[in-house]
């Protein structure tokens, strides 16, 4: 492997999302959701996360879209999100070193923290008018 360098260019993020995805693909509490959600959709939802990533870490705005809507009717709850943030973090770990791949985990664990919030209201809400 190659010496670890910071996040610095798309071609970076493509490889943080092709590893990390190859990796949730793989895993057996979270993969499953994934591939059922995404059969046959990989490498559109890749791409889509790609840019997502791009505009995050590197300022180069590619991703146009709300990231929360996708995930809401998904069957997952804590105990997914501390498996993908784990394998993210490993991911990260492995591949770079430097301020933005520490931003990319802190960043991660943040949109954690809010798609389980929204998860949890949007559960405790179900059925009740919002007007």
């Amino acid at each position: 492997m190659a010496e670890k360098h910071d996040i610095l260019d798309v071609e970076d993020v493509n490889n943080l999302v092709h590893t990390f995805y190859g990796k949730v693909r793989e895993d057996n509490l979270i993969g499953p959701i994934f591939n059922e959600k995404l059969e046959g959709r990989w490498p559109e939802h890749l791409a889509k996360l790609t840019t997502f990533w791009q505009t995050i870490l590197i300022g180069e705005h590619t991703y146009f879209g709300t990231p929360f809507p996708p995930h809401s009717q998904l069957p997952i709850d804590s105990h997914h999100f501390e498996r993908w943030i784990q394998l993210f973090g490993e991911t990260v770990d492995h591949l770079f070193v430097g301020e933005t791949a520490d931003e990319a985990k802190w960043r991660a664990g943040k949109m954690s923290e809010m798609f389980q919030y929204k998860l949890k209201l949007s559960r405790e809400n179900a059925g009740k008018s919002l007007i």
